[in-house]
């Protein structure tokens, strides 16, 4: 029905501005991630980690990474859905693909 294929275009549509804003969420995160690193990645500072303040910037990389996993977990799973939307054929799917991934980079 065309209230179906409406509504269909649409979240197909905010599914690739999601999938954008995570990749932009993603490169934030991994930013931070660097910032968070230490000056010096020692050997000793490897293999002591009980020495650790568990407030110091390697706790704060640590969870900064873990953070950029999730967020690459949900944009697989997004890219994937959108793939197959697309894989159905439908030119206005595609389209509605196309516009929300400009959307939401535009964003």
């Amino acid at each position: 029905s065309p209230a179906g294929m409406v509504l269909s275009v649409l979240v197909i549509l905010l599914l690739s501005m999601l999938y954008e804003a995570i990749k932009m969420g993603k490169a934030l995160l991994l930013r931070r991630a660097l910032l968070a690193l230490p000056h010096s990645l020692s050997q000793e500072s490897l293999v002591e980690p009980e020495e650790r303040d568990p407030s110091s910037s390697q706790g704060r990389w640590f969870g900064y990474h873990v953070g950029q996993t999730l967020f690459h977990m949900v944009q697989v799973v997004l890219g994937y859905l959108v793939m197959l939307a697309v894989m159905s054929y439908n030119a206005w799917i595609f389209l509605g693909a196309i516009l929300g991934s400009t959307l939401g980079y535009f964003l």
